[in-house]
């Protein structure tokens, strides 16, 4: 079987949790007897693209192969190269003949690469990964409202138009039967959490095409515990992540400052690695950093790391905080702590809250509460036994060997059951794509 990863980025120039997981799938498979994995990645600024295509190789490694993409519609998700589409990436699939392609994102390539797919290699078997709401909602695909960080339950085009009142109702509806009769034409979606797959039937995608199957990471190399000194506490708390507005960072820092200074003490700290801050607004920049200051001894910030770094900086932190304020859906640190050994704290919703059992493997708190969290942190600088117990029920992440096999059994099942017929062309693109036109020029 020869099957195609394509992912929005390449952990190598993007330390992100859909490209991490998206390339251990690619390196899970290659394991496997009987299966030949390619992995195609988009490229953007500030690479450059080649002169004569849109087609790099980037030295990575063997069968990696990046597609530079940078002329792209937010709105629409959509990518204005439909030329390079058609054209340089369209002779790529012809040359590699996968029997699967599989999408870890279209974010950049544009969901007319699944249509591209579809015309090309009408016998092929098309799967798509979610791992967050962007075809559902406009705000960055978190389902937070615009207005004070509010939590958003569902969407609709009326409702979408609170948050975005310079879209009428009708064009949001537009982009959404645009995304919808693309994502269409895959023959299964995936997700890691139940939470998502049910947000995603709500949406308007069949529920039949969803299986929920969990993201791989390397297990091979575990951290043991911090050492410390007799009678001494499991008091560092450590943050992994992107550095954005949605991850919650300024309520994990409030919530640091209000911990008492007696229970707080003078061993406890909060240390911080994360990347992606300089792409963030200015003003989001500077709050960051005034909280950061205003922490004083007690947080430090590292900046970003790379995922091969992981193991090495665990070695120093007892308990990992994921402090989001959105729904998330199967973060890969919380996997990464499991693995570890390291309890975890994290906001109670979403992926978070299904993926982490309160008082069994991790500790929950109300989301967006700085209050709540301190509370939470408090208990377990003060907690006998409690890290102890935490640890003891964490369970054990699956290996991205493991994904990889139940990804492959996955693929084998819809070359059993899927039609072979090809797909016609979205209904709804053509006009999607004049109205896009007309956004275009108004802007």
């Amino acid at each position: 079987m020869r099957i195609l990863i394509i992912s929005h980025g390449h952990p190598a120039f993007s330390l992100g949790g859909a490209e991490i997981a998206s390339h251990n799938l690619f390196l899970g498979l290659n394991k496997l007897p009987g299966v030949e994995t390619f992995y195609l990645a988009r490229a953007s600024h500030p690479l450059r693209r080649h002169r004569g295509t849109p087609l790099m190789s980037l030295r990575q490694g063997e069968r990696e192969t990046f597609l530079h993409a940078d002329d792209y519609d937010h709105y629409f998700i959509s990518n204005r190269a439909v030329a390079d589409l058609s054209g340089a990436f369209r002779q790529y699939l012809l040359s590699v003949k996968p029997d699967i392609v599989h999408f870890h994102h279209v974010l950049g390539l544009g969901v007319e690469a699944l249509f591209e797919v579809r015309r090309t290699l009408p016998e092929a078997r098309i799967v798509i990964t979610f791992h967050e709401y962007l075809s559902i909602c406009l705000n960055h695909g978190q389902m937070v409202k615009t207005a004070r960080n509010q939590l958003c339950s569902s969407a609709s085009p009326a409702e979408c138009n609170g948050c975005f009142p310079d879209l009428s109702p009708a064009r949001i509806f537009q982009r959404e039967l645009f995304i919808k009769s693309h994502l269409q034409i895959a023959d299964a979606f995936v997700s890691p959490s139940r939470f998502l797959i049910d947000r995603y039937v709500r949406w308007g995608l069949p529920a039949d095409r969803f299986h929920m199957l969990e993201n791989g990471i390397e297990t091979a190399h575990v951290t043991p515990p911090r050492e410390i000194a007799a009678g001494t506490r499991r008091a560092r708390f450590g943050f992994f992540g992107q550095i954005t507005q949605f991850k919650g960072v300024h309520v994990l820092l409030d919530a640091v400052g209000r911990v008492p200074r007696e229970l707080w003490g003078e061993d406890a700290a909060l240390c911080m690695f994360g990347g992606n801050l300089e792409n963030q607004p200015e003003a989001f920049q500077k709050s960051f950093s005034v909280l950061v200051e205003k922490a004083g001894r007690r947080a430090k910030f590292y900046g970003s790391y790379r995922n091969d770094e992981m193991p090495r900086l665990m070695q120093q932190v007892d308990w990992v905080i994921v402090p989001s304020i959105w729904w998330e859906n199967s973060p890969l640190v919380i996997q990464e702590a499991f693995l570890h050994g390291r309890p975890l704290i994290v906001a109670d919703i979403g992926g978070m809250a299904e993926k982490v059992t309160h008082g069994t493997n991790g500790l929950h708190f109300r989301v967006g509460s700085a209050e709540d969290l301190a509370d939470r942190i408090a208990e377990a600088l003060t907690t006998p036994g409690l890290w102890e117990r935490l640890r003891e029920g964490a369970p054990k992440p699956i290996s991205h060997q493991e994904a990889a096999e139940q990804h492959l059994a996955l693929y084998r099942s819809l070359g059993s059951e899927a039609s072979v017929l090809a797909r016609p062309e979205p209904a709804a693109a053509k006009p999607a794509k004049r109205a896009r036109r007309r956004s275009q020029s108004a802007a």
